[in-house]
């Protein structure tokens, strides 16, 4: 899949795969395909996870798996954010996942964008979208996240 960047984007994907997914998402099989910053610093995440594996008892892809999706997405999307507007030392911590089941999925692998829409200093908010191989949407979903300095 080609990364689309808007013009005075920056390519942040390298940054983005160094975090990691996790163990979830790495159990789930989320890859990170693409990562950039535009103009603004708002950050862009897009990411691929298998229908195979995150099913619910009557095949079709679980709408928990979705919602993993979204907040791995919308949670990298703003802490890259954070991190770029605000500093390091930085944690963001999702507090409002919401999303809206649209389309079933069987197979193949469904891709997820989250695209921030709001950052400040404490709330950041992303627009979550996960489609199928068809372009398709199956899932829309909004995360919203507080950034909170490090305890130590």
């Amino acid at each position: 899949m080609a990364k689309i960047m808007e013009p005075g984007s920056t390519d942040v994907t390298a940054e983005v795969q160094a975090i990691g997914m996790g163990a979830l998402g790495e159990r789930m099989g989320i890859v990170i395909t693409g990562a950039s910053l535009d103009a603004e610093g708002l950050a862009s995440v897009t990411a691929t996870m298998p229908v195979h594996g995150n099913t619910q008892p009557f095949g079709l892809l679980h709408g928990g798996a979705s919602a993993v999706l979204a907040e791995t997405l919308g949670s990298i999307a703003a802490g890259v954010t954070a991190h770029h507007l605000v500093g390091e030392g930085v944690l963001v911590v999702g507090i409002d996942l919401n999303a809206t089941h649209h389309k079933s999925a069987r197979n193949g692998l469904v891709t997820g964008v989250a695209t921030m829409i709001s950052a400040g200093k404490t709330v950041l908010t992303s627009d979550i979208t996960i489609c199928n191989e068809q372009g398709e949407r199956v899932c829309t979903a909004r995360l919203t996240a507080m950034a909170r300095e490090k305890r130590t």
